[in-house]
């Protein structure tokens, strides 16, 4: 795997805030690399240091030279925060970004593929905050980079265009482009990146697939069940058994395996109110390495009652 984006030991401080404490890491050519952590951990200064926007310490590279050496039209940036001119329509916007390289995209393509083709013609200011978004999104696409940045890039987007987004993205990764995400939303990272880096103030606290950090810190797929039984009713049934006030959680079940538990549950009599099957995600790893919760998802899990009504799990029922 060829490497994109070096970053060897950077640091960088504000004053006595130390932003940046020694990140090292690699991007391949062609690869999605997701950048998880809350606000002040770090994502977004590490990002200015990769695009040379800031001065850093330390050694960083993209495509070969450094950050602020590297050819611009090489490269894309969407920081979490960018006003281009209001009073210009989305085409306008496009066609001026166009008009900065010498080879650029055809702006009415980019318009189609971040959604926009039928509100081109509105001024910036008028559209919605998730259309702003998606704007800036084809401003960033416009040169056609190697390597994209994409610091928060569906903040404000409806769930339809996120997801019509996130397939613009699939398609870059899978033509080549390097992508380096950062992103509060873990089914966003989880779908999107190949690795993720989990980062906690300023520091990788963990490189991997998402599947692997998962399978490794994430703990395993549980079953909750609302029962006034006690674990001995069911010593036999093989599975690890941990007893709560008012429910027993059974480990180790699988999505699979949900059926044949609660079958199981039957065989030996007993009843109860609901069950929640649960599946641990990055949520739950970052919780397990840094103590903190941050993101705005849940466990992908589900509530069931024993009349077999079926509905999505709260956090605070879990």
């Amino acid at each position: 795997m060829n490497a994109a984006v070096v970053a060897e030991d950077l640091r960088k401080r504000y004053g006595d805030t130390v932003a940046v404490d020694g990140v090292s890491l690699t991007v391949g050519e062609g690869e999605v690399f997701g950048l998880i952590g809350p606000n002040g951990a770090g994502k977004t200064t590490l990002v200015r240091c990769l695009t040379g926007t800031t001065e850093y310490d330390g050694e960083a590279s993209v495509l070969g030279a450094a950050p602020d050496e590297v050819e611009r039209s090489r490269i894309g940036l969407l920081p979490q925060s960018f006003s281009p001119p209001e009073r210009l329509t989305a085409r306008e916007l496009l066609e001026y970004y166009a008009g900065l390289y010498d080879d650029s995209r055809d702006p009415e393509a980019v318009l189609e593929e971040v959604g926009l083709a039928d509100d081109a013609d509105i001024w910036y200011e008028k559209l919605s905050g998730g259309q702003q978004r998606r704007a800036c999104v084809g401003i960033t696409l416009i040169n056609d980079p190697d390597v994209l940045f994409l610091d928060e890039p569906t903040t404000g987007i409806d769930p339809t265009g996120r997801r019509g987004l996130w397939r613009v993205i699939e398609r870059l990764a899978a033509a080549g482009t390097t992508v380096v995400l950062t992103s509060h939303s873990m089914d966003e990272v989880e779908r999107l990146s190949d690795r993720v880096a989990l980062l906690a103030d300023g520091q990788v606290v963990a490189t991997g697939t998402p599947n692997s950090l998962v399978e490794q810190h994430g703990g395993d797929p549980r079953l909750v069940v609302q029962t006034e039984a006690d674990a001995e009713a069911l010593t036999e049934m093989g599975y690890r058994i941990e007893e709560g006030a008012g429910e027993l959680t059974l480990h180790g079940i699988g999505a699979t395996d949900i059926a044949d538990a609660v079958e199981a549950l039957s065989a030996v009599g007993v009843s109860y109110e609901s069950f929640t099957w649960t599946e641990p995600t990055l949520e739950e790893v970052y919780l397990e390495l840094t103590g903190r919760r941050f993101g705005r998802e849940r466990s992908r899990s589900r509530v069931v009652a024993e009349d077999g009504g079926e509905r999505m799990a709260t956090e605070g029922e879990r």
